[in-house]
C-alpha cells in the first residue's frame, strides 16, 4: 500500500527513486534506446509500489502534464506531478511529442529555435517572427488575415484602407490600421503591445467589448475572456527581444520558460501546478537561456534538474 501522509493523502514520492525513473524515461526516449533498456525499466518499475508510482509520475512529468488543481496539489507540497490514475504508455509519449511539432503543414512562415526571421509579406507589409514561431497566411482581396499559431510576432502594417489587417491569436483578433504592434502568445495569455498607431482588439468570448490601445500601450486576454483596458508601457522592454534581450518584470514563470524555449533546445518542463504564477524578473541576453533557468534556481524556491533532453523545473 502507497504510503500516506498525515491529513490520508499520498506522501510524496521518494526523491531517489523520482530521480531514478526520470532518468530511464530519458534514456528510453533518446532515440538510442534498445530492447534491453525497456526490459530493464520494467524490471525496475516492477521493485515495489513506490519504484511503479515514480515510473507513473516520471511519465506524467515527461508528457508536461499534472494534476492541477488536484487535491493531492492543493494541500501538499509534492515535488512533482503525481498520474491519479492508470499509466502513460512510453508509445503515447511519442505521440504527444510529435503533436506538439505538428504545426508545420498549417504554418505558411516559421523559424527554428533560437532564430528570428523577417518576412515581407503579399501587401508590402512585414513581419518579424520571434524564435520557434509559426504563423498562417489568410489574404485575399477583401481581408488581410494572418495567424499566430505559437510564438511572438512583430507587424509592420502598410495602409490599405480597403482590407482590413487582422491578425488572430487564441481566440482573439487584433484589427490594425498603418500601425506596428507586437502579438505575443503566451501560456496564461496573449499580449498586444501597440509601437506606433493604433488597434482594435476583441475576443471571440465578448465580440461586442472591443478595446483600441495606442502607441506605447498594451492590452491582454485570455482565451476565455475579454480584453483587458489599455496599459502604458516601454516599448523598448516589449520589443527588447529584437534586439538580443529578454526581459522580465514580475512575469509568470510559466511565461518565462515558454519564452526561453524559443531560444533554448530542448525540453522544459514545470512539474507543480503551484509555482507555475511565481513572479521572475531580470534581464537576460537571448544567447544565454541558460542564465534565466540560473537565476530561477537562485532567487526561487524551486529545484531545477537539467538532464539530457529535458530540463525539470519543481
Amino acid at each position: 500500500m502507497a504510503k500516506m501522509n498525515r491529513r490520508g493523502n499520498q506522501a510524496p514520492v521518494d526523491i531517489t527513486l523520482s530521480d531514478e525513473a526520470i532518468e530511464w524515461i530519458v534514456r528510453l526516449q533518446s532515440g538510442r534506446s534498445t530492447q534491453e533498456d525497456f526490459d530493464g525499466f520494467a524490471a525496475w518499475r516492477s521493485r515495489s509500489e513506490e519504484h511503479e508510482r515514480a515510473a507513473q509520475e516520471a511519465e506524467t512529468i515527461w508528457n508536461g502534464i499534472g494534476l492541477a488543481g488536484s487535491k493531492v496539489r492543493a494541500r501538499t507540497t509534492s515535488r512533482r506531478a503525481v498520474l491519479g490514475a492508470g499509466v502513460l504508455c512510453l508509445g503515447s509519449v511519442g505521440l504527444w511529442k510529435a503533436g506538439v511539432l505538428g504545426l508545420g503543414p498549417s504554418a505558411d512562415f516559421a523559424t527554428a529555435i533560437a532564430e528570428q526571421r523577417r518576412f515581407a509579406l503579399p501587401d508590402g507589409s512585414e513581419m518579424l517572427l520571434a524564435g520557434n514561431s509559426a504563423v498562417s497566411l489568410g489574404f485575399d482581396e477583401r481581408l488581410r488575415k494572418l495567424t499566430l499559431l505559437q510564438g511572438q510576432a512583430m507587424f509592420t502594417v502598410a495602409k490599405d484602407a480597403a482590407r482590413p489587417f487582422l491578425v488572430e491569436a487564441n481566440s482573439g483578433t487584433t484589427r490594425a490600421i498603418g500601425t506596428i504592434f507586437n502579438v505575443d502568445l503566451r501560456p496564461s495569455e496573449t499580449v498586444v503591445s501597440v509601437v506606433e498607431g493604433v488597434v482594435e482588439v476583441s475576443t471571440e468570448r465578448m465580440p461586442t467589448r472591443s478595446v483600441q490601445p495606442k502607441a506605447e500601450q498594451r492590452v491582454r486576454y485570455t482565451e476565455n475572456g475579454a480584453p483587458s483596458e489599455p496599459e502604458d508601457i516601454d516599448p523598448t522592454m516589449e520589443t527588447a527581444w529584437q534586439r538580443g534581450k529578454l526581459i522580465f518584470n514580475r512575469r509568470p514563470l510559466e511565461d518565462v520558460v515558454a519564452e526561453i524555449e524559443r531560444y533554448r533546445r530542448g525540453e522544459i518542463v514545470i512539474a507543480r501546478s503551484q509555482i507555475r504564477s511565481m513572479a521572475v524578473t531580470g534581464v537576460f541576453d537571448l544567447s544565454e537561456p541558460d542564465a534565466v533557468l540560473q537565476t530561477i534556481a537562485e532567487t526561487l524556491p524551486v529545484t531545477v534538474t537539467r538532464l539530457p533532453f529535458v530540463t525539470i523545473i519543481r
